[in-house]
């Protein structure tokens, strides 16, 4: 008898009946985001899927989520939380009532994601909630788009929503309508979303009224609680099966929308027993710009980038974070204390939090062959988002979201490469706008969409290869761009155990001045703009430029992380790469050591380059042992401990206790970004370190760090969080 089982027996439920509720709950879930998408008319809900819908608890306990963004879900359960403490007295909590919140200092992440919240009553009695949160085109604020990247508080930035009542006994309050309304430069497209997010939580309040008809209230309350028992007993013993340990990664964020600063985000975790602990002390002080995260956008980051690697067979809700602690230093970038400026969170502090996590998660379950698998490179990494504003068509305000540069590359895992354009690690059920969809709505054309070769990071396993694209204005007399991101001198997507950074992203502008014909269908590739005519300027992930109508704006995103030592890859692999244009022929001979002839591997100059590759990584000297692999190693890396306790080579080349630092008997030494791809763009504050075996030359771990501080144990055996 299953866990899931003796717990409904106990409470009376017999099995069938709790699946049927338990899939009905999460069919309610699926109808709110389908009426969302039905009933809205912005792209960002309608081809993007920037939302999320679920069912709470009566405290706001996550029993449900959808397949969409997974940032929104942690945050909501958050949100629900204040609008119970600030609402609950004044002005009540009723039936038919609905708040709205986006508020980040309240459980939103940023003030763009707009939530949406409704108690779900029976007999009088407050039994759950139900909730929907979107992504608004623009909330007011100082810009169009609400991406207030000249902000030094969030009052600056948009309206706040604190969790006002929008919706009374069922009926929509038309002063607030009007006010919030009145805020926004988009009133048509936002108010259609408000309404829409409206429709989908009366459906989710009926379909659960339904349900307590059918089966009764105290049924469908015990499946909601054993689902989430089960939940946390489930998360809980794969917890308990790995060996405890701290395990450690980085990543770093550029420019705060005022300078181009560099921000750290640190993250170690604690494994021991059944329990998590995560803290991100020795993350950068909270930053005068608009790129901060608070502690519901940290928690939401964190829960996103977690569950898909340590629980990818569990049903993802509260029983999940009952095992998990947080902690995170106030006034940081990423628990930002008011009045921080939030409104580039999700893209900015979220995004590097969620990378963090990838690589740092990766390494806890490598330590276990039963959940190695899941284990990755990290997945696209931050992006760049440009909003757009113009002149529409119809002669009115024209706005929009290039929600494209989700399409990065995906990780690379152990036996298995990264999805090319793979999209955002966050997103489940992922989706993009078509070409032909967005220029039939929009001002503009796009020039070229494509893979684009060479970023997806180098590894035994290939991390995919991120896009690339290049617009141009159309029917309008120019565009105003505001550029949100990172990653143009960070490549966030690191690679595991050895594997490549993916290629950083870049932002170039083609000013064509001079030129009276439109660039289309003379601009048709990456490799093409210069001859666009013009001048062409590499810009940085956070900018404001207004560009004219022969004008070109082109974009490349991210490569998701290698897997392994590219020197492990097979070299018809690497064939097959350059044969689907994924892979150049120099990069294949300059990263993986593959020399080709013709149309196929040659054997021996292969064999030539690649021994010349690990003599030089060994300064000139030829290794002393041969490197091995294995793909049944217990963690997928080349080091592994072995009976005593120590971390040993493949090779057998011995590392030290599991207690101690690898690093310190490596070989380590600082590469030229370049050796890792030709996309691989690194600030002069960081720099890549390879961390190698002296015996045998295996590539261990390549590491981006600040060249003023030492490298990151990134893996330790012993248990508990520090005192």
């Amino acid at each position: 008898m299953t866990a899931v089982t003796e717990t409904t027996a106990r409470a009376g439920i017999d099995p069938i009946t709790f699946e049927v509720i338990r899939h009905k709950l999460t069919a309610i879930t699926e109808e709110q985001a389908i009426t969302l998408k039905a009933m809205s008319g912005s792209p960002i809900v309608t081809s993007a899927c920037d939302f999320n819908s679920g069912i709470y608890g009566a405290g706001g306990e996550i029993v449900t989520m959808g397949w969409q963004v997974l940032f929104h879900s942690g945050g909501m359960a958050s949100v629900i939380r204040h609008v119970i403490a600030d609402s609950e007295e004044n002005p009540g909590i009723g039936p038919g009532d609905m708040f709205i919140l986006n508020d980040p200092y309240r459980g939103g992440l940023h003030q763009q994601d707009v939530t949406l919240v409704a108690p779900i009553h029976f007999q009088g009695r407050r039994v759950a909630w139900t909730g929907t949160c979107a992504h608004q085109l623009d909330i007011g604020g100082m810009v169009f788009g609400s991406w207030a990247s000249g902000a030094t508080d969030i009052q600056q930035e948009s309206m706040l929503l604190p969790g006002i009542k929008l919706v009374e006994s069922g009926r929509l309050r038309g002063d607030l309508w009007r006010m919030i309304m009145g805020m926004t430069r988009l009133p048509g497209l936002v108010g259609l979303d408000l309404k829409a997010m409206i429709a989908a939580n009366n459906v989710a309040v009926r379909r659960f009224g339904e349900l307590i008809d059918r089966y009764g209230l105290e049924t469908v309350l015990g499946v909601m609680d054993t689902e989430i028992g089960a939940s946390e007993r489930q998360f809980r013993a794969i917890l308990a099966s790995l060996p405890d340990g701290v395990f450690r990664a980085a990543d770093f964020l550029e420019h705060d929308g005022h300078e181009n600063r560099l921000y750290k985000i640190a993250m170690t975790l604690y494994k021991r027993g059944d329990q998590l602990f995560v803290d991100m002390d020795g993350s950068s002080q909270q930053a005068p710009g608009f790129i901060n995260c608070t502690y519901s956008g940290l928690k939401g980051a964190f829960l996103a980038g977690m569950m898909p690697i340590l629980a990818p067979g569990i049903r993802w809700n509260e029983g999940i974070l009952n095992a998990i602690s947080i902690n995170a230093p106030e006034g940081t970038i990423v628990n930002a204390s008011w009045p921080a400026p939030t409104s580039c969170a999700t893209t900015s502090a979220m995004f590097c939090v969620l990378g963090a996590t990838q690589a740092a998660v990766s390494r806890l379950v490598s330590c276990r062959p039963e959940t190695r698998g899941e284990a990755s490179g990290v997945h696209t990494g931050p992006s760049l988002f440009p909003f757009m504003a113009a002149c529409g068509r119809d002669g009115r305000p024209w706005g929009n979201m290039l929600i494209d540069g989700i399409a990065g590359g995906g990780g690379a895992y152990a036996r298995q490469d990264g999805l090319d354009t793979g999209v955002d690690f966050c997103i489940p059920r992922p989706a993009i706008p078509n070409v032909e969809s967005l220029e039939a709505e929009s001002p503009y054309l796009y020039l070229y969409r494509s893979l684009l070769r060479d970023s997806g990071g180098p590894g035994r396993s290939r991390g995919g290869v991120g896009m690339t694209l290049a617009l141009t204005p159309y029917n309008t007399p120019g565009m105003h761009f505001q550029v949100l991101g990172t990653g143009t001198g960070v490549p966030n997507s690191v690679g595991l155990f050895g594997g490549s950074e993916g290629a950083s992203s870049t932002v170039r502008y083609v000013e064509r001045s001079g030129e009276n014909t439109s660039p289309v269908g003379r601009v048709t590739k990456h490799e093409a703009l210069g001859a666009a005519g013009g001048k062409v300027r590499d810009l940085p992930p956070k900018i404001q430029i207004d560009i004219g109508p022969h004008d070109i704006a082109a974009f490349s995103y991210v490569g998701g992380g290698g897997y392994g030592d590219p020197l492990e890859r097979d070299p018809l692999l690497v064939s097959g790469d350059v044969v689907n244009m994924l892979v150049t022929p120099e990069v294949a001979e300059r990263c993986y050591g593959v020399v080709l002839r013709g149309d196929g591997v040659d054997a021996a100059a292969t064999q030539a380059r690649r021994d010349q590759i690990r003599r030089d990584r060994l300064g000139g000297e030829a290794p002393e042992r041969e490197a091995r692999f294995s793909a049944e190693g217990a963690s997928g890396w080349a080091l592994e401990l072995d009976a005593a306790g120590s971390f040993r080579c493949r090779c057998g080349q011995d590392f030290g206790p599991g207690t101690a630092n690898w690093k310190a008997a490596a070989l380590t030494m600082t590469v030229d970004p370049a050796t890792h791809g030709p996309f691989v763009i690194v600030r002069d504050e960081l720099e890549i370190r390879e961390h190698i075996c002296p015996a045998c030359a295996t590539l261990l771990e390549s590491e981006l760090v600040l060249k003023d501080e030492p490298s990151l144990q990134t893996i330790e055996f012993r248990t508990g969080p520090k005192a």
